[in-house]
């Protein structure tokens, strides 16, 4: 267990935490007492029916989301009780460098999309007694997570929205992840995750960094120069002074842990392998959300898994900062797409969500 300043209060929260107990894993193993890091924006209904959950993409957390979040806008806290949950691994919840022994650092477990979604359906059921829920909507690893709830709890989520992200990852993505782990772990002094602290690992994390940098935009990004939607002036500005000491200062052994489980997001799981019967289970009304210029998740991608998800529409959502689109750096042209799909899929009754299985 080592300390490190970026996953503080100060720089994420406000932010509370719920408490699993020991949490058994899909892949075997135990997190003794895991915890979910949580934030809450508005107040639950009488009827507990207006709740919105919004799980965590890959390296980011619940304080990234509050720029989807606001008044007037579709995820409206005077009306929705949106609950935002970090997923395991990514920091703020049980991850491997706060976790004490027998799971710290490299000895923490595999954890899968589907553990967090376990987790995340114990923390509304049993903290807040919520049995249904009116959207879930996530971006990233936040759509894998989504598609694991719409496809898990069928019932019981009544509309879905997966912004960027796919049910299954693809073999290409699966080596791109590749390429972000191995940029880590090539790093002497990563230590086979033993390191004493993450400024051990700069070289690794800054390869990282670059990565990114590469796949996380797009060619028009750079070719219209829109360093700006970053709040920088030129491309070394971007990734010197943006995304370098942006992955930097977390934690190496929490990022791959995340990737490790993004690399294998796989509804079809939950069908022995069977993607088409996986989405078919799925009872919400669904928005696939792609963004045209993502170099992860393209929106053939997305829409060929669409077509087998029953009462589905494809919305494809314009942006020229590729899969980092979801920053919101270009604002309301970004966020004003995001809106007003997400108000429109919020407007369908629910009745109108319901398919015949």
């Amino acid at each position: 267990m080592i300390e490190n300043a970026f996953y503080s209060q100060e720089k994420h929260g406000p932010y509370k935490l719920f408490s699993l107990g020991n949490f058994e894993l899909e892949e075997g193993g135990i997190i003794p007492d895991c915890k979910l890091a949580y934030a809450t924006h508005g107040k639950l209904n009488e009827k507990k029916d207006n709740v919105i959950i919004v799980p965590t993409w890959f390296s980011g957390t619940s304080k990234d989301y509050e720029s989807y979040i606001g008044k007037g806008r579709a995820l409206d806290p005077e009306e929705y009780f949106i609950i935002v949950i970090n997923q395991i691994g990514n920091g703020l919840s049980s991850s491997p460098h706060n976790s004490l022994p027998p799971v710290s650092m490299q000895s923490f477990p595999k954890v899968r999309i589907g553990d967090d979604v376990r987790a995340q359906h114990r923390l509304v059921t049993e903290l807040f007694g919520v049995q249904e829920v009116a959207l879930v909507v996530g971006g990233s690893m936040g759509a894998q997570q989504t598609y694991e709830w719409a496809v898990r709890y069928p019932e019981m989520v009544k509309r879905a929205a997966p912004i960027a992200g796919t049910a299954k990852n693809s073999i290409h993505d699966f080596l791109f992840t590749q390429t972000l782990i191995d940029a880590i772990t090539s790093d002497p002094g990563w230590n086979l995750g033993e390191y004493r602290s993450n400024a051990e690992v700069a070289d690794g994390l800054k390869r990282h960094a670059d990565i990114w940098a590469v796949m996380g935009f797009c060619p028009e990004f750079f070719n219209q120069e829109k360093w700006d939607l970053f709040g920088v002036e030129s491309a070394e500005e971007l990734v010197e002074g943006f995304l370098e000491p942006f992955f930097q200062m977390m934690d190496p052994n929490a990022l791959l842990a995340m990737a490790w489980k993004w690399q294998r997001g796989d509804v079809s799981r939950l069908a022995d392998g069977n993607l088409a019967e996986a989405l078919g289970r799925i009872q919400a009304k669904v928005f696939v959300m792609p963004i045209d210029t993502d170099m992860f998740f393209p929106p053939t991608d997305c829409e060929r898994e669409q077509q087998m998800i029953p009462n589905s529409e494809l919305k494809v959502i314009h942006s020229l900062a590729g899969h980092f689109g979801l920053f919101g750096g270009e604002g309301p042209g970004y966020h004003g797409q995001i809106d007003e799909h997400l108000k429109a899929l919020l407007a369908i009754p629910v009745s109108e969500s319901i398919v015949e299985q």
